[in-house]
């Protein structure tokens, strides 16, 4: 929704503008009020406000001089004035400072509306500039090159965000690399690759690891030129850990997805072979079709299992595969093991649909174990506590700790402004990826979920308290009086009132 700041010295006048005009029905809320201009400024520093209505004749700061400063901090705002009386004098330095309307006391309901209405087509106009700073754009980026990444784009779509973004995907081929890595230096590090190289582009995905796309017009030798590229970025930051794993080089414009899911592929088998610089699928193929030639994984039947939550059936196919693996003339040991990594490691794969928090410790701990084993016995006992843990982590619904971070955060700050990019700038990671895992592991978006919650907050004021309605918004964190009705009624199907009357 639009945000809006109302700033009057007569207090009966912002009341009327709360209660007259049908905010919602704008996409607008109300987030706060000043009866000065000094006041409406301290506020404007911690408050994001998109239009600013404002009386131009106040003690001790001056509409005009609000404006002049709040245009300081926000060069986009756009404003309303108010005014008692008419002086050609206000209007033209007013008209200077870029305003919207000037609107004379008592005001006009309908030419405010009118106001209001052609305020929202500006700020529309403006976005659809993409006058976006560069926060925006890498999200937007990301975004687009995601989906295109996992085939989720139509292609006159792409076409379009491709050439507003600056996105070079006109190569014949490409390839991607997954960079994981505690680390806050790389994505600067990536940010001045993709400077300095115009076939390189980066994004976050969903499971917050860095996708670093390469679009190739020769594979055989820009392949090792981007081997060598990425091994720099890892030299930027000066020795922290980062994984790099290589997908393979695919056709485009159809063949990306595959790139994009060998590369995560790859990535898993960092923790079962000997420190490597980096993993290339390539490699990782070639293990693959060692262990196929002695025996081919058929995961239909361990899908249903993990579906089910089936501890048992699952046991009882591993059991039979590795009884039958035993059984395959010629069969060495690290075919077995091979065989146990490469179950590990679809199960982490499959898992992208499953709320399932557990599955990067889940991989760690048994492809570890798995290294270590000294007998067959020790292996299928090790797979089978690996996945027994997983199937436990499902069924009791374990959240991840940045996740269970969030949730503290908005059950103890729920009548503040809250936003995923702030949360996500105190955790360190990407807002996207934070959204995508909220959303994962709590079955609601961010937006939902806070909105739900300050409902039931709500509820709970109007069962024990004599606050009016307007109160009991601001209390659980909406300014706007209009738009905490709707959202009361969305998720109680009842008005504030027809609830409180039931009580």
């Amino acid at each position: 929704m639009y945000k809006v700041f109302i700033v009057d010295d007569e207090p009966f006048i912002i009341e009327g503008l709360y209660d007259a005009v049908d905010w919602p029905k704008f996409n607008i809320e109300i987030v706060g009020n000043a009866e000065n201009g000094k006041q409406a400024l301290e506020k404007l520093q911690k408050i994001p406000v998109d239009i600013l209505i404002t009386d131009i004749s106040m003690p001790v700061m001056t509409g005009l001089q609000l404006i002049a400063e709040a245009r300081k901090m926000n060069p986009d705002l756009k404003v309303i004035i108010l005014s008692g009386f008419d002086d050609f004098s206000y209007l033209k330095e007013a008209m200077q400072l870029g305003i919207e309307n000037y609107l004379l006391k008592p005001i006009n309901l309908k030419e405010l509306e009118e106001t209001l209405s052609s305020t929202i087509e500006n700020i529309n106009t403006t976005r659809e500039r993409y006058t976006l700073n560069e926060y925006d754009i890498s999200i937007l980026r990301s975004n687009i090159l995601y989906r295109w990444l996992t085939g989720r784009i139509e292609p006159e779509e792409l076409a379009e965000r491709a050439s507003l973004l600056g996105l070079r995907l006109d190569q014949p081929y490409m390839m991607a690399s997954v960079l994981r890595t505690q680390s806050a230096k790389l994505e600067q590090a990536l940010v001045r690759l993709v400077e300095n190289e115009e076939n390189v582009l980066y994004l976050v995905d969903y499971d917050g690891d860095f996708v670093v796309i390469f679009t190739m017009d020769d594979p055989e030798t820009e392949k090792p030129r981007a081997i060598r590229l990425l091994q720099e970025v890892r030299e930027q930051c000066f020795g922290e850990e980062i994984s790099i794993s290589l997908g393979s080089i695919e056709a485009l414009p159809v063949k990306q997805s595959d790139s994009y899911r060998h590369a995560k592929e790859a990535q898993e088998y960092f923790l079962v072979l000997q420190q490597p610089t980096y993993v290339d699928y390539v490699d990782i193929r070639e293990r693959k079709e060692e262990t196929s030639r002695s025996f081919s994984l058929h995961w239909p039947d361990y899908a249903k299992g993990i579906a089910a939550r089936d501890k048992e059936k699952l046991f009882a196919k591993i059991d039979s595969d590795y009884e039958q693996l035993r059984n395959t003339p010629g069969i060495v040991p690290s075919v077995l093991q091979s065989f146990a990594v490469e179950l590990i490691i679809r199960f982490k794969m499959e898992l992208s649909d499953i709320q399932c928090s557990a599955a990067p410790d889940f991989v760690k701990h048994t492809l570890t174990r798995i290294m270590e084993s000294v007998s067959i016995e020790d292996l299928i006992t090790t797979v089978k506590e690996g996945i027994g843990d997983l199937v436990d982590s499902l069924n009791s619904d374990i959240k991840s700790p940045v996740i269970q971070q969030t949730l503290h955060h908005i059950h103890q700050y729920y009548n503040e402004d809250l936003s995923l990019k702030v949360l996500a700038g105190q955790y360190h990671i990407h807002p996207v990826y934070l959204g995508h895992l909220f959303h994962k592991e709590t079955g609601e978006s961010f937006t939902e979920y806070i909105n739900r919650y300050r409902i039931e907050k709500a509820k709970e004021l109007l069962r024990t308290t004599n606050l009016k309605v307007q109160e009991i918004a601001r209390e659980v964190g909406y300014w706007e009086t209009g738009y905490f009705y709707k959202q009361f009624k969305k998720y109680v199907g009842l008005s504030p009132r027809e609830f409180k009357g039931l009580l």
